[in-house]
């Protein structure tokens, strides 16, 4: 089992993508800490799971995350690995965009987990490794909406390679994950004035569907684990191959071209 014994920290992990890898880390031996403002849900997947600890916490109260951590040392031990999950997403387009919903998406996208990840680097430090996991976003790559989200999550980004280069030194790896499209409980209230949404926008996908929560877990568990222990700075795209390329516009640009006119300028 990769994470025997391993102590880790999973945010918003009581539903979606946080609680797939809360799942398989506390299946491969993890002592997992379900880090999430929902008490009712993070006591429930904790009190299911083999060894996992309940910690209902707004990870924008900088206070409180202290508290929480200092707590955990004494409980369980120092954190080993920090998965900084939580996300806060505002829909809207930028002139719509409130000054309030713009700090509230920072502050959980990028605040958070810089906060979270200044609180247990020195656990870290002084065990001599370490593990950080941050969950970002396509949005960060591409103008795809969400503007307040899209620019906290290529925040993350650019903190994931500097914390790899400046804590590199000391054993610890810090790496992001760039899922695209998830299917996860987020898109609830879209779902019940959207039925189709995910049918829409399967045909975007080169692989032709939208992600699970398990397809990103996959990955956070394998730049978790020592399976990657060579692999620092890096930024992981788990997007189906959206990125890759717009398929379905390859598509269309070919079928026009298939019917346009012998010696047609283009």
């Amino acid at each position: 089992m990769r994470f025997l014994d391993r102590i880790a920290i999973v945010t918003g992990g009581a539903s979606g993508i946080g609680a797939a890898i809360a799942r398989r880390m506390a299946g491969e031996g993890a002592v997992v800490v379900i880090a999430d403002l929902d008490e009712e849900r993070t006591t429930a997947l904790a009190s299911s799971l083999p060894r996992a600890v309940p910690a209902v916490l707004d990870v924008t109260d900088r206070s409180a995350v202290e508290a929480t951590v200092a707590r955990l040392d004494d409980a369980v031990g120092p954190v080993e690995i920090l998965v900084n999950n939580a996300g806060a997403a505002t829909d809207g387009t930028f002139d719509e965009l409130s000054s309030e919903s713009w700090d509230r998406d920072v502050a959980v996208n990028l605040t958070a987990p810089a906060v979270l990840t200044r609180t247990v680097l020195p656990r870290m430090v002084a065990a001599g490794r370490g593990a950080i996991v941050n969950v970002s976003s396509v949005n960060a790559l591409a103008a795809l909406g969400n503007d307040a989200y899209s620019a906290a999550k290529a925040g993350m980004l650019s903190l994931t390679r500097s914390i790899a280069v400046q804590y590199g030194q000391h054993g610890i790896r810090c790496n992001a994950v760039v899922p695209g499209t998830v299917q996860t409980p987020i898109w609830q209230s879209r779902l019940e004035r959207d039925p189709q949404v995910f049918e829409r926008a399967a045909p975007w996908y080169p692989l032709g569907r939208v992600g699970t929560p398990d397809d990103i877990a996959a990955a956070v568990l394998f730049l978790a684990s020592d399976d990657a222990g060579w692999i620092t700075g890096t930024s992981l795209l788990v997007d189906g191959g959206l990125m890759a390329g717009n398929a379905r516009m390859m598509r269309e640009i070919t079928a026009e071209s298939h019917h346009a006119p012998s010696g047609a300028s283009r």
